[in-house]
């Protein structure tokens, strides 16, 4: 599937990421805020809290950094800046289709930030829902191989409304209707544990393979958006081969 594919990719740029542990906290730590300011600050009463607290623990983001966010999100703990959630789409080198999400406290800035991303490096922003009829928007979760067997999850992902199961050496991927992903999520996380990570995300229809000058680009891109404070997911519709990626990343 194009979508696991995508992982893979994700999963190779991994290592780069964990040069730039502080920003991920940092972008947890916003989204933590704007759940708890959203509804409840007890994840157990407040699904999107909870789900980002799990996407948190999964990177390995110290307690008291979490406890710390989640207090800034409730009544007089601290931040008053008034959060957005804002999405950009357009193409970036190749033609791949990209789908931008985030979190800003000021819409004018992060435009011009993101669009100076993508004029930089060969891309070009359009206009809302420009890209978006290219993908469906679904929940995706993702377990690691450690978690349970194929037919387990299979078994408990298909009775809670799940869509979809893909399973290999790496780990399970579950996919579900945006309507049924609370449920499939609650269910999951009650048989096999918190997942690696849980969330709403852009599937694309079909992708591109972008030619290594472009992909190198594309690539180039992609890191400079995610070292925005402001975007939180970046999604496209590039498929770049693992021997591509490894050379590219190396």
């Amino acid at each position: 599937m194009a979508g696991h594919s995508q992982f893979k990719n994700i999963m190779h740029r991994k290592g780069a990421q964990d040069a730039k542990r502080s920003k991920i906290f940092n972008k947890l730590a916003r989204e933590i805020t704007v759940a708890a300011k959203s509804g409840l600050p007890d994840p157990a009463a407040n699904p999107r809290l909870r789900a980002a607290i799990l996407a948190g623990r999964a990177q390995n983001m110290p307690r008291d950094r979490i406890d710390r966010a989640i207090k800034q999100g409730t009544p007089g703990g601290g931040d008053d800046a008034n959060y957005e959630e804002v999405r950009y789409e357009g193409y970036g080198p190749g033609g791949v289709a990209l789908i931008v999400e985030a979190l800003t406290d000021n819409r004018n800035r992060t435009a011009a930030e993101v669009r100076s991303s993508f004029t930089k490096y060969g891309g070009s922003l359009g206009e809302t829902n420009s890209v978006s009829f290219m993908f469906n928007r679904i929940g995706a979760i993702y377990y690691p191989a450690s978690a349970a067997d194929a037919d387990t999850v299979f078994e408990v992902a298909l009775e809670a409304g799940a869509d979809n199961v893909e399973s290999d050496e790496n780990g399970h991927e579950v996919t579900s209707t945006v309507e049924n992903f609370g449920a499939v999520r609650d269910a999951l996380e009650a048989k096999f544990g918190g997942a690696e990570s849980a969330r709403l995300t852009w599937r694309p229809l079909n992708t591109v393979a972008p030619s290594e000058d472009a992909a190198a680009s594309l690539l180039k891109l992609l890191d400079v958006l995610e070292d925005n404070d402001d975007v939180q997911v970046v999604e496209g519709n590039f498929d770049i081969s693992d021997e591509l990626m490894q050379k590219l990343t190396a």
